[in-house]
């Protein structure tokens, strides 16, 4: 089985979370613009989906500001490719694929 090059992951890690940091500050900022729900549109029922979806918008993506984090800090304590649930080594292809993976895919 591969090793995983830590370094890269890491380069990828920070390079996700920089990004996504900037994506949340960006959602945040256009609802800070758009002002309360009451002083949007008018259209009530339109204004509370679009800032549903806003709000929804933003917990994915703190959420996956989460999971990376979670992962450098992983890389950090020498746990990162490490099957959370059996201690396994994680499939290099599948952190590739999905670098902030906790486990395997079985």
């Amino acid at each position: 089985m591969p090793t995983i090059d830590l370094d890269r992951a890491r380069a990828r890690l920070v390079v996700e979370r920089e990004r996504l940091q900037r994506e949340l500050a960006e959602v945040r900022g256009e609802r800070a613009i758009d002002g309360p729900i009451d002083t949007l549109s008018g259209d009530a029922a339109q204004d509370t989906t679009r800032v549903e979806t806003e709000m929804g918008l933003e917990a994915d993506i703190e959420q996956s500001l989460a999971d990376v984090t979670a992962a450098l800090r992983r890389v950090d304590d020498g746990s990162y490719g490490c099957d959370e649930g059996t201690g396994e080594p994680i499939d290099p292809v599948r952190l590739e694929a999905v670098p902030t993976a906790r486990t395997n895919i079985r």
